[in-house]
């Protein structure tokens, strides 16, 4: 039987968290943990199914809201500051703290969909995770938008993302129809993200993590184009880095874009194809890009 527990988890800050645990009743002390790293403005709820599926395989799944999102919300988001950077550096971190305290000899996994694949490179735990699966993972630099969505995306989350924010005092993504409302400072970093990631810290961060990561590209997606994915790639100099691309044709569908890859039609495809990476690092597609890690040394000086 599946089991789904709620809970609470403090950011390193003390900012409490959201959070449900998914696993099996057949589980006794879990040798093998995954944490699931939401996309920008999507709750935790939303990966439930794919949890489940990796619980229903010997997984304890956590599941999380960042600070502002979902159940993670503070009466007023008008007065949250928050920004990407805390999500990772706080509350991403504060989870994995978490995970290693209270499970530490199970193997960490992490997957990682468009932002969430971004967070654990803000991580000073890092390098405590063993593997990471990211799917159309990104940070939103609007060059890599898509050639045929580009105007279209530039005005709505360049111009008038930030334009609403300022007249509501955080972002009204409910009211307008365009995923969950977001802090002020989360979305303003969005409209104004440059080519690279600059936050205070971050340029120490990324290169600690040296896990395995394989990155998915899926080839409908305006947002982790080919171009956006490999862009975070190479934050993670310190890892081992395969990128694979999946065309809706391959799977006899029309179309697949950024987010249906955690519906459950996929659990006897794509998902059994992650399952395998997480497992035992086995990659079953073929490679569009490899980049290897780079030795320890070089990494931590190179710039972001």
């Amino acid at each position: 039987m599946q089991i789904e527990s709620p809970t609470r988890i403090t950011a390193t800050d003390g900012y409490p968290l959201a959070a449900t645990l998914h696993y099996s009743d057949r589980l006794q002390l879990p040798q093998r943990v995954a944490i699931i790293n939401c996309a920008t403005g999507v709750k935790a709820s939303y990966y439930a199914r794919y949890a489940r599926f990796l619980a229903a395989h010997g997984y304890l799944a956590v599941t999380y809201d960042y600070r502002g999102i979902g159940a993670s919300r503070p009466l007023s988001l008008r007065s949250l500051k928050a920004s990407k950077f805390d999500w990772g550096s706080k509350d991403f971190e504060g989870i994995l703290q978490w995970v290693i305290k209270n499970f530490p000899d199970a193997g960490i996994a992490v997957v990682g969909h468009s932002i969430g694949g971004v967070l654990p490179g803000f991580s000073a735990s890092g390098g405590r995770i063993d593997r990471m699966l990211t799917v159309a993972a990104q940070f939103a630099y609007w060059q890599d938008y898509a050639a045929r969505a580009r105007f279209r995306m530039l005005l709505k989350w360049h111009v008038l993302m930030p334009l609403a924010t300022a007249l509501a005092g955080y972002f009204p993504g409910r009211r307008l129809g365009w995923l969950e409302d977001l802090p002020a400072g989360v979305a303003y970093e969005w409209a104004f993200r440059r080519a690279r990631l600059a936050p205070a810290g971050a340029g120490r961060l990324f290169p600690q993590l040296r896990c395995p990561l394989l990155a998915y590209s899926i080839s409908d997606d305006d947002f982790g184009t080919p171009s956006a994915v490999l862009r975070l790639l190479r934050h993670y100099r310190g890892s081992e880095r395969t990128h694979v691309v999946v065309r809706p044709q391959e799977l006899a569908l029309a179309e697949i874009g950024h987010f249906a890859f955690f519906h459950d039609r996929f659990s006897d495809s794509l998902w059994l194809e992650s399952l395998a990476w997480l497992d035992s690092g086995t990659v079953t597609r073929q490679a569009a890009d490899f980049l290897p890690a780079e030795p320890a040394a070089k990494a931590s000086v190179l710039p972001l």
